[in-house]
Order: C-alpha cells, then sequence, then structure tokens
C-alpha cells in the first residue's frame, strides 16, 4: 500500500494528486464526486503545401477520403484515450462532434466532447485532435514528401517534410453542469 501523497502548495488540497513523495504513481479517486455533464472543444492544425490542400478538396488523394477517415480517428481516439494516457479514467462518452475547416495552407480540426460523469474530457477532446490531424498527416504524406538528398550510386534517398507541420493543439473550452 502507497503512503499518501506528497504535500504541494498548487493542488486545492495542498496534496499531489497522482504521485507520491517516494514516486509512486496512482489514479484519483473520483469516486464520491458527483455526476455532472462535461463538455469540452479542443483545436488544432496541419499546415500542408496548396497542391495537397487541392487535391484534399478535390477528394484526389490516393488513399482516399482525407477528412472521412480522419473523422473515424477522432472519433475512436476521442473512445480510447484512456488507454495510452495513463491517468485518465475510463469515462462515458455521449458525444463527439468533429468540424474540419480546410484553408489555403491548413486544414484546422476541431473536437467536441461530452460526457455525464465525474470527470472531464479534455484530455479526449485533445486526443481527437492529435490523431485527427496525424491520420490527415498519414493519408496525405505521399504528396507532402520532398527528396532532400539521393545518391543513385548506392539507392539512398533521404526524405522528409519540411513544410508540414501540426501546430497550435489547445483546449479551446471546458464546461461543467450539475444534473
Amino acid at each position: 500500500m502507497s503512503e499518501r501523497p506528497e504535500k504541494a502548495a498548487d493542488t486545492d488540497d495542498d496534496e499531489l494528486t497522482h504521485t507520491t513523495e517516494q514516486g509512486d504513481v496512482q489514479m484519483v479517486d473520483v469516486g464520491k464526486k458527483p455526476d455532472t455533464g462535461r463538455r469540452a472543444v479542443a483545436r488544432g492544425e496541419i499546415q500542408l503545401t496548396e497542391s495537397t490542400i487541392a487535391a484534399v478538396r478535390a477528394d484526389d488523394v490516393g488513399k482516399g477520403d482525407v477528412l472521412a477517415t480522419a473523422r473515424v480517428g477522432a472519433v475512436q481516439a476521442v473512445k480510447h484515450t484512456w488507454e495510452t494516457i495513463p491517468m485518465c479514467h475510463q469515462i462515458p462518452i455521449t458525444n463527439v462532434e468533429t468540424a474540419f475547416e480546410v484553408r489555403d495552407d491548413r486544414i484546422e480540426l476541431e473536437v467536441a466532447v461530452e460526457t455525464t460523469g465525474k470527470t472531464g474530457c479534455e484530455m479526449e477532446a485533445l486526443e481527437g485532435v492529435t490523431t485527427g490531424l496525424n491520420v490527415v498527416w498519414d493519408m496525405v504524406k505521399a504528396a507532402e514528401k520532398e527528396v532532400v538528398s539521393a545518391a543513385p550510386e548506392t539507392g539512398v534517398e533521404a526524405s522528409g517534410y519540411p513544410g508540414t507541420r501540426i501546430n497550435d493543439v489547445k483546449v479551446v473550452s471546458k464546461e461543467k453542469r450539475e444534473l
């Protein structure tokens, strides 16, 4: 049995909530908290080349419908957050909304998550955004890849994604309402 968490000045109870003085890790006990309605919204973007954006808009990406696939990935990530973030509770997801905005040089994704339970859902919203944007990258990586150097005599080619990047992932709102 681990000891009580170490005191800390930045928490409500002056206690660390996830680690003990000995370095043990623990999940917070939310069992006595009342169920409340909760909603969190997160947003992020992936920067892409204009030609890739044109292909996404025309549904002309070899792997298929980029946004539909990314939407499925985002929803799956929301539902499985507790499996990838060690201290997250498995919560009942009551709704997930995804919204894409295709700009000239980027695709923006907003994910809203709702739950009724004892703990918030902002990590689920963040997981939805990051996975959704990673799915976009996976779907368009052949179009985004650039050869940066090649050695024909050895058959070795170095490539990368110099202009492709995921940016500005953040929680934009978090709400809680009594039931």
